[in-house]
């Protein structure tokens, strides 16, 4: 770990194509000076949504302008429901309109809906440009800006229409996360604790101790950011594409997205972080039901997430939702599905996350019977 001008440097080890994730306060300000270190002579698009335009853009426009970047501002809607096949026809109508070449840069300004919105843009305009992720929710700065990962929703299922597209650079300022709705960064930290409960355990009794820090700010917040990074950083290096233990980074999104999926991703209902939260409950509860781990670990995991204000069952979720065979089929639409076979990230403890193939699909229509509110 380098300090670089109060900054947190943690790289992505990809040979010729590693990148540098910055995490500190002022890193907005502070963007083009570090782009056009990495991009020189580049123009740019800057893909953000109508609320995290209010609050940031004027500031990047402005420090891109300071470095000699020009640029060209597109502004969607925000919500999970931004993430269709509409909006990537705008943004990619809006980066051609620009004249920007395949040299050129997107740069994403925004949560992770901006990101993998326009990560995906950046993926398939001239087939391939250069993209940079400014993430301002929790959520993105710690999971969605980090490895590449980018892709629209269908309405049979999340981000099954998408590129691997690996970033130049991701800028994670701290200082935009004191915007956030409270919600929204609750939902955010589901992701930071489930690097803890992968394979990290120490993290994981680290944030049950220092959780109110995390939230309140400060160096607590920074170190909790660029741990979840390292995390991140590590598995990606080793495999990129998600062709191995990759998918570990999946725990709980299993159950998270058909939940999503089935809320029809409305965000007044549901948001990503927290399906996330009821996902790695129930992935340790259904372990503790397959007799892997304890049911101690599943109620330790349930408290913590209870304790910091996160959803943690599906009860939990307002409105009805549908019965457990419909969510078994969102499940199976879920892309670790191979050959019909479910795939399930699920653990032998804290910190003891594994990928289990074959998961009988019996088992889990059982075990979503039991755990459903109706």
């Amino acid at each position: 770990m380098k300090e670089t001008l109060a900054a947190t440097k943690v790289v992505v080890g990809l040979g010729e194509r590693s990148y540098d994730i910055l995490i500190g306060p002022g890193l907005i300000e502070r963007a083009g000076a570090e782009i056009a270190l990495r991009l020189p002579k580049v123009r740019a698009a800057i893909v953000t949504d109508e609320n995290v335009a209010s609050a940031h853009l004027a500031k990047l426009i402005d420090s891109l302008k300071a470095a000699g970047i020009a640029s060209n501002a597109i502004v969607v809607p925000a919500g999970e429901k931004t993430k269709c096949f509409d909006a990537l026809e705008e943004v990619v109508d809006g980066v051609i309109g620009a004249r920007l070449e395949r040299g050129d840069a997107v740069i994403a300004l925004g949560g992770g809906v901006i990101g993998d919105l326009s990560g995906f843009a950046a993926g398939i305009v001239r087939r391939g440009m250069n993209f940079v992720q400014i993430p301002t929710s929790l959520l993105a700065q710690v999971d969605s800006s980090v490895g590449g990962k980018t892709g629209i929703n269908s309405p049979r299922g999340k981000n099954l229409i998408g590129v691997f597209h690996q970033p130049r650079l991701v800028l994670a300022d701290t200082g935009a996360l004191d915007t956030l709705p409270a919600r929204e960064f609750r939902a955010g930290y589901a992701e930071v604790a489930k690097y803890g409960l992968i394979d990290r355990p120490d993290f994981f009794a680290w944030l049950e101790k220092s959780w109110r820090e995390v939230f309140s700010g400060g160096p607590a917040r920074t170190e909790a950011i660029a741990e979840a990074c390292r995390a991140k950083a590590e598995i990606v290096a080793r495999d990129e594409f998600e062709t191995g233990d990759r998918a570990l980074l999946n725990l709980g999104h299993t159950f998270g997205h058909a939940l999503e999926a089935a809320t029809e991703y409305d965000g007044t209902r549901l948001v990503h972080g927290e399906g996330v939260a009821i996902g790695m409950a129930l992935a340790h509860r259904f372990s503790a039901r397959m007799n892997l781990a304890s049911p101690d670990d599943a109620a330790r995991v349930e408290a913590h997430l209870k304790a910091v204000g996160l959803p943690w069952r599906m009860a939990d979720i307002p409105g009805r939702l549908p019965d457990a065979e419909a969510l078994l089929g969102f499940i199976q639409q879920d892309k670790k599905v191979s050959r019909g076979a479910l795939t399930f990230i699920l653990t032998r403890g804290v910190g003891q996350s594994f990928i289990a193939r074959d998961v009988p699909a019996s088992e889990v229509l059982s075990f979503l019977s039991e755990n459903h509110p109706g």
